[in-house]
């Protein structure tokens, strides 16, 4: 009985170990504007996969520089597709494999109710100390933003009052605690399941910038993981696809 305990215990612990060692980690750099939506994503990968995903959130220029500079990442989920197609060009990544995974939405945005109109007329009125954008040097949405108001024609009138976030993350941080009154954030940051969550928002019609169109690309580093390749072809699946319409974005 007791060499049966002990076979049965062996036994146990080998599959653990198989189970471990099928059990993969791919490190995915992503644009700050998809934080939710990848969390959310990541949790059902590990769910159905029984691979981790671990994630790092910023803006997509700061990222191509650590690539650049051989950071540890497998996979990068920007927020364009120049930078993709940049490191793929640059021998950085794995040619073939660059997709759109969605198309962002720009928003103007205040966390208090009636504060922003549905044609952002409050731009045009002044009635605001501060209005936030990201960086549009690093982060597609701020050049986004900075397109628009330039058609518009307020670009150099609001330049005084601009707060400019490092990403979208920080510029959403702005708003949201009161530093600055507005600004302009991605739809995915403040709607949830067909709705905004809170405040008054603009969504900005396409028309009016360039479509952010955010696209995914293998690195080299995650070229042998199959994990990371498995990452690659979970975003295409429909569970991926209806999480990330979830947030607004097109997909």
């Amino acid at each position: 009985m007791k060499s049966l305990t002990a076979l049965l215990a062996l036994f146990a612990a080998s599959l653990a170990g198989v189970s471990l060692a099928h059990g993969a980690v791919v490190v995915v750099a992503v644009a700050a504007n998809f934080t939710a939506p990848m969390q959310r994503i990541a949790g059902e990968f590990e769910k159905d996969t029984g691979h981790k995903a671990s994630l790092a959130f910023g803006a997509t220029g700061k990222f191509y520089a650590q690539i650049a500079n051989d950071a540890p990442f497998d996979v990068f989920l920007a927020a364009d597709d120049e930078t993709p197609a940049r490191l793929v060009k640059e021998s950085l990544a794995v040619a073939g494999s660059q997709f759109s995974y969605a198309t962002g939405k720009l928003v103007l945005w205040s966390p208090v109710a009636g504060y922003v109109d549905d044609q952002g007329a409050v731009l045009k009125s002044g009635n605001f100390r501060h209005l936030a954008l990201a960086n549009p040097k690093t982060a597609p949405y701020g050049a986004a933003a900075v397109e628009v108001l330039r058609q518009m024609g307020l670009m150099e009138a609001l330049q005084p009052r601009v707060v400019q976030g490092e990403n979208i993350a920080q510029t959403h941080q702005f708003v949201s605690t009161g530093n600055a009154e507005l600004g302009f954030v991605a739809l995915s940051q403040v709607f949830r399941d067909g709705g905004l969550r809170s405040g008054s928002a603009w969504f900005v019609p396409a028309t009016q910038y360039t479509p952010i169109r955010q696209d995914a690309v293998l690195l080299n580093k995650g070229r042998n993981n199959p994990a990371a390749r498995l990452l690659m072809d979970y975003l295409k699946g429909d569970k991926a696809k209806g999480i990330i319409r979830s947030f607004g974005y097109q997909a």
